[in-house]
């Protein structure tokens, strides 16, 4: 029998690269939503057709029980969350509400379906995947970022990462229950949204070659991050589940890159030179910056045998090709037209 996943945020770009990598490895996928006359659904059943969709909400604790008790999953992906780390500013109750809470309600659910009490005997249990952030190490202690080092989120976002990645561990330690974190770094695609900074720089490049704009503002332009494709990163959520012992796991490339260095390959794939159209806009920096963020993925690499396969500059190009042909073929990139 097909082994059996769920998966929250299926609509969005984590989500819908898994659901595809899982159905590749012969998975039964059920992706939870909060109404099925949800517009993100239906362009999610054109790419995944083979997903079958389970009505939750992570704000909703009974929805979650009954969505488990209906799915009887072998695995749940927690990939839901308010992401967009700006806006966990403007709507802090409700980041840390799905966010952080979220995870709690989940592994509630998984706990309650499982008949799971403490000092009981976990077995063989539903394995969660709880998806964690480099945003948590914030005002880094060090560089590069391990499995060891602390926490100093800078965001309502990393403040409610990390709270359901201890919570992760709690439920782990005082359960039994085959409960993992991956610490993911920043990974991008051609599916991500249109409000982050990747993806603003190459949608600001396409117009720019189309004749649709005449300059791009962006804010700091020296924060570095540690930048991987989206399609590679699942692959890391999916071995994490299928290792004999539950551990969490910092997934990256040990590479960092600033956002000047992001412009410049974007321009650059489109045959552009950056500096006569990139304006900086004082507005845009964050009140709290996150100044530099670099993954060691040694232990992953080590144990799980993952390596990124895409590299930076392919990930830019990739982005700055799709979003061309996105917008040349009138595209809406604020509904997610770039999805295949």
């Amino acid at each position: 029998m097909a082994r059996r996943a769920l998966i929250t945020g299926i609509t969005g770009q984590d989500g819908s690269y898994l659901a595809e990598h899982l159905l590749d490895q012969g998975y039964e996928v059920w992706g939870l939503a909060r109404g099925q006359a949800n517009p993100r659904v239906s362009r999610m059943r054109k790419l995944l057709a083979d997903v079958q969709v389970v009505r939750g909400d992570l704000l909703d604790q009974g929805s979650l029980i009954s969505a488990v008790e209906r799915v009887q999953p072998d695995e749940v992906y927690n990939l839901g969350a308010i992401s967009f780390v700006p806006m966990s500013w403007e709507q802090a109750e409700l980041t840390a509400e799905v966010t952080g809470m979220g995870v709690l309600r989940m592994l509630e659910a998984i706990r309650v379906c499982s008949g799971i009490s403490r000092g009981s005997s976990a077995g063989a249990q539903i394995r969660f995947y709880q998806a964690s952030s480099s945003e948590m190490f914030g005002q880094v202690a060090e560089t590069p970022q391990n499995e060891g080092t602390g926490f100093h989120p800078r965001s309502p976002y990393g403040v409610a990462k990390a709270y359901g990645h201890f919570l992760t561990q709690n439920y782990r330690e005082s359960y039994g229950m085959y409960a993992v974190s991956g610490i993911l770094f920043n990974h991008e695609s051609p599916r991500r949204g249109a409000e982050f900074v990747t993806r603003k720089v190459t949608l600001g490049v396409a117009r720019i070659k189309l004749g649709l704009a005449s300059e791009l503002r962006l804010g700091n332009l020296e924060a570095r991050r540690d930048w991987g494709f989206a399609g590679d990163y699942v692959k890391a959520m999916h071995l994490m589940l299928g290792a004999e012992t539950p551990e969490d796991y910092v997934i990256g490339t040990g590479k960092m890159k600033s956002v000047r260095e992001l412009v410049e390959a974007a321009f650059t794939a489109a045959g552009l030179d950056w500096e006569q159209y990139v304006v900086c806009d004082q507005s845009l920096h964050r009140p709290a910056e996150v100044d530099l963020l670099c993954a060691d993925p040694k232990k992953a690499r080590v144990q799980l045998g993952w390596e990124p396969k895409v590299s930076f500059d392919e990930l830019v190009a990739m982005m700055v090709e799709s979003d061309i042909r996105l917008l040349s073929n009138g595209g809406d990139p604020d509904q997610d037209s770039s999805w295949p």
